[in-house]
Formats: C-alpha cells, sequence, structure tokens
C-alpha cells in the first residue's frame, strides 16, 4: 500500500485528501497539523480570527466537499449560528459570514473524509500539534522529520499544503506586530494610538481586532451600524496606511457560475502566448479592451478604453478614489453595489475584468521580464482590487469607525520608511514622522521563494538545483532535484505566487489539491516554466 504524507490540514490539505479518496487504490495516508486542530486552516481558524472578521466568499463560490457550505449552515442550531451573529431565516447562497464559522465547515468535513476514507479501506493516521522541521528526497522515496522523534518516516509521497505563512511573532509582539495573525488574538491592546499598514480586508479585520477590545457595534437596521466606546477607552485612534490611501470596492453582484469569455477566450490566450513573449502583454490587453467593450460599450466608450494603454487603464480603474475622500467614496461605493444586489443587476465592465483575471493570469509566466513588471504594477493591482472586493458589513462597520471618530486613512506615497524603536513605531513620509504605540503590518501574503522554506534539506536540495523558486509540473509535483521528482507535491502558495498571482483563494486550494492527488497515480506531463523572483 502506497504511504502518503499530507503536510497541512488546512483547505489545500483537505481537497487533496478529498481526491485522494477518489483513487480506486486504498492508500496509507498520515496528515502532519502543526496546530492543535485538523482540518480548520489558519484563515478560519479561532486562534487567528475574532467573529467580526468575515470571509470574502460565499457558499455559493466555495468548492464543495461531502456538502455545499450553505447546506451545512442550514444543519447548525439557531443557538449555535446566534453565536455569530448570523439569523438561520436570514441564510442565503451569496452571504459573507464569520472566518470562524467557515473554519467549523471544513473542520466538519475533515472528520467526515477521515471516517469515509477508513470505510473504504485507507489507512488514515491524523497527527496534530505535529511540526514536520524537515523533509529530504531520496532515490527510495520521502523523509520526514518531525519535532519531537529522533528517527524520520519514510513515505513514498509527500503532499506539501502549508498554506498561508506569516513572520514569527517579534520580542516587541505587543506592540508591533508583523502581521494580524501573528499573536493579534491574543494580545491586550492599549486605548492609544494604533497604526495599520494596509487599507485591504486583511487591514480591516486587524482594526476590528484592536477595536473589539475597547467598545461594540450596535446595528442600528440593516444597513447601519453604531460603535458605542467603552469609559476609558478615550485614547484609541487607529490610522489605516497605504501607499494610494485608497479603500476597497464591496462585494458586487453578478452571475455565478462565471459565463464564458468572448473574445479572451482560452483560444485565443493561448494564440497570444504562442506567437512569442515580444509584446505578449500589451496583445492580451488588446483583448481585454475588446471584451470589456463588448460586455459594456457604454461605459469603455465614457472612459476612453478604446484609445489606452495598460499603464493607463489602471490610473483610470483608481482615478476616482484618488480624487475623493476615501470614506465618501465608500459610501457612495456601498450604495451603489448594495441597490444593485437588491435589483440583481450585474455592472457589466466589472463583471468582464472579474472574468478576465483568470484568463489573463495563464499568460504571466511567458511575459519577459519588463512586460511582468509592468504587469504587477498596472494590471495585477486592478484585478486584485476586483476581485479580492470586500463584504459590504466590513464597509459598514469601517464607516462607522469614522463616524465615532476613531479611524483615519493615511495616504503614504510610494517613499516611506518604517522603523521600530523600542515599544514604539515609526513611519517616516517626506519630512514627518508618525510614531504608533501599536503596529501592524497587515499587506497581506507575500510571494516566497526557495530560500524561505521552513525544511532545510529540501532548501539544500532545491537550492543545488539551482532553483530559486520550486519548480514545479502540472500536478504540483517537484521537478528538481531528480531524486523530488514524482516523490514531492508542492502546493504551498506563497511559493506558486510568482506566477500565479492570483492563486490564494478556495478555488485554487481545491484546484490544486485535485493535481497533487493525481501524483499518486502518474508524474507530470507538462513542466512549468521556471521564472526568477522578483519583489513586487
Amino acid at each position: 500500500m502506497k504511504k502518503i504524507a499530507i503536510i497541512g490540514s488546512g483547505p489545500t490539505g483537505i481537497y487533496t485528501l478529498y481526491s485522494l479518496l477518489k483513487n480506486s487504490e486504498p492508500t496509507a495516508i498520515s496528515v502532519y497539523e502543526q496546530g492543535s486542530a485538523a482540518g480548520v486552516g489558519m484563515p478560519y481558524c479561532s486562534d487567528s480570527n475574532s467573529k467580526m472578521m468575515l470571509a470574502n466568499i460565499a457558499s455559493i463560490e466555495i468548492p464543495p466537499l461531502f456538502e455545499t457550505y450553505i447546506d451545512w449552515l442550514r444543519r447548525q442550531s439557531v443557538t449555535h449560528l446566534a453565536r455569530y451573529g448570523v439569523d438561520t431565516d436570514s441564510l442565503h447562497i451569496r452571504q459573507f459570514l464569520p472566518r470562524m464559522l467557515l473554519g467549523e465547515y471544513f473542520r466538519d468535513q475533515f472528520q467526515r473524509l477521515v471516517s469515509e476514507a477508513r470505510i473504504k479501506g485507507f489507512q488514515i493516521d491524523v497527527n496534530v500539534s505535529s511540526r514536520v522541521t524537515d523533509i529530504k528526497a531520496t532515490q527510495e522515496g520521502v523523509l520526514l522529520q518531525i519535532e519531537g522523534y529522533f528517527n524520520p518516516v519514510s513515505f513514498d509521497l509527500a503532499v506539501i499544503a502549508t498554506g498561508h505563512v506569516w513572520p514569527d511573532e517579534t520580542p516587541s509582539k505587543q506592540t508591533y506586530f508583523p502581521s494580524p495573525w501573528s499573536g493579534l488574538m491574543e494580545a491586550e491592546i492599549p486605548a492609544c494610538k494604533v497604526g495599520i499598514l494596509g487599507t485591504s480586508l486583511s487591514a480591516i479585520d486587524a482594526t476590528m481586532a484592536v477595536v473589539a477590545q475597547h467598545g461594540e457595534f450596535i446595528e442600528e437596521d440593516h444597513h447601519a451600524f453604531r460603535f458605542r466606546l467603552y469609559p476609558g477607552s478615550e485614547a484609541l485612534n487607529v490610522t489605516l496606511m497605504s501607499r494610494s490611501g485608497i479603500l476597497p470596492e464591496a462585494d458586487f453582484y453578478c452571475p455565478i457560475p462565471y459565463e464564458p469569455l468572448r473574445v479572451a477566450t482560452p483560444a485565443a490566450i493561448s494564440a497570444e502566448i504562442n506567437a512569442g513573449h515580444e509584446g505578449l502583454l500589451d496583445r492580451v490587453f488588446n483583448l481585454m479592451v475588446d471584451e470589456i467593450t463588448l460586455a459594456d460599450p457604454q461605459w469603455s466608450k465614457n472612459t476612453g478604453l478604446k484609445g489606452m494603454k495598460v499603464d493607463d487603464f489602471c490610473e483610470a480603474w483608481f482615478a476616482s478614489r484618488h480624487a475623493n475622500d476615501p470614506f465618501r467614496w465608500a459610501r457612495a461605493n456601498l450604495e451603489e453595489v448594495e441597490r444593485n444586489k437588491r435589483d440583481k443587476r450585474t455592472v457589466h465592465w466589472r463583471y468582464a475584468i472579474l472574468r478576465l483575471h483568470e484568463a489573463v493570469q495563464d499568460t504571466v509566466q511567458h511575459l519577459n521580464d519588463e512586460d511582468r513588471e509592468r504587469f504587477h504594477n498596472t494590471l495585477s493591482r486592478v484585478f486584485v482590487d476586483n476581485y479580492a472586493a470586500i463584504p459590504s458589513q466590513s464597509i459598514l462597520r469601517l464607516l462607522a469607525l469614522r463616524e465615532a471618530g476613531l479611524v483615519r486613512i493615511q495616504a503614504l506615497g510610494p517613499d516611506y520608511t518604517t522603523e521600530v524603536k523600542g515599544r514604539q513605531t515609526s513611519v517616516t513620509v517626506g519630512n514627518d514622522v508618525h510614531t504608533y504605540d501599536v503596529f501592524i503590518d497587515a499587506r497581506g501574503q507575500k510571494a516566497l521563494k526557495t530560500k524561505d522554506l521552513p525544511f532545510p534539506t529540501l532548501r539544500q536540495q532545491l537550492e543545488a538545483a539551482g532553483d530559486d523558486i520550486p519548480d514545479v509540473g502540472d500536478d504540483y509535483t517537484l521537478l528538481d532535484p531528480a531524486e523530488a521528482r514524482g516523490r514531492i507535491a508542492f502546493g504551498a502558495l506563497p511559493y506558486l505566487m510568482h506566477d500565479q498571482p492570483f492563486i490564494q483563494g478556495l478555488t485554487a486550494c481545491a484546484e490544486i489539491g485535485a493535481a497533487m492527488a493525481k501524483a499518486c497515480i502518474r508524474q507530470a506531463t507538462r513542466a512549468r516554466r521556471r521564472l526568477p523572483f522578483m519583489e513586487v
């Protein structure tokens, strides 16, 4: 019986296990989870989240396991859902709900997977509080070193599904947090000057984690919140900051599943890729222009889309936000998208961009270095802003904090520096220095490369093969070194982002998991183009 190790039991590991069970031949599977509970995943566990932190994916978009998320929710008791502020009678498939509740769904589905695996004859062993400290590929198989054990464990195949990676906590963890997931939930944040680097959902979630210690949101009706500050917390002041100082869009209504593209089809994209990398970005952008124009000719005419270049499009996309107060713009945007949801009205230019991001992503690994940098500075920003639109409730809460005088937004511009000085952090913009008592870096996941791998032997093996970035096949198995080929499936998201910049969602986790499961029965048929690492 083939022996398989799955390192990590978050969504990628869960979807891998789910796909493995579809194989006709039972295998022996060992799951290693460094946390105290298997089947949850860091973005959804109670240690890293509060009840106010919302997942920005709805049930209709989550790849189902044994049952859809909405069906699972409908099986939960009224009392249990109420603990999360969720009304059973108002549940619907486009609803955004607390991350911790989604974590419970994954935990339940994982436990059912384990039971189903044993019924089907699989040997399955789930190890919690078990950190894999090293991985070594050999001609005979894969050796895993587990913390607390002297001898390594041998497997035929190892699946690396370690998910997001955040910096370790620093000695000044009560005043400086390198990510919202680095001890923030357990920390006692005093009423003081708080700086948060970032203005997207991660930054808004970090804000909620702070203010929850100093007050409460009161829902006045379905469309408004008020924040009540506790006595003694009057000194609380939160500054969200980013280069642009703009807020993201609220999630918008559109048909799901997505309608197929009519111009930027897979065949059209492939044809441009086959035509060569010189000028590829501009040729693909022309496809985008034609696609958007076909979808929404009036918007295209009003924005002058036909005459735009790639760089112009990015500037036009964010122009209204740069020209307006961020909170005023956010309120207007929120009113628009909520009206469209009530009317089930699709804004066709938004919807076209949403469907284009995955199609265009396929070209990234084929761009030359200059165009790849242009892409990351332009189209990538547009796509992320579009597909990572955030729950309306998060915007409403942020606006309530603004009305209470507790939060402001600062545009830093391209040139700024941060410096931790003792128990304070300073942000320097030009000649101005802003000092914060507590500082949280909430800019989200960064792309990582081989040197960042937490497995010393595998890291050395990859570096010896000349891989600054792990090089994987179409089933995500490592192509180098030779002894790792067909033996290590590499689905660790941060290391795949260099040529798949939009790979972080649950849909991607399901696709990667299904691909890695195939590694049990066949080797990769296609090598992915190796790209040099680029900081963005």
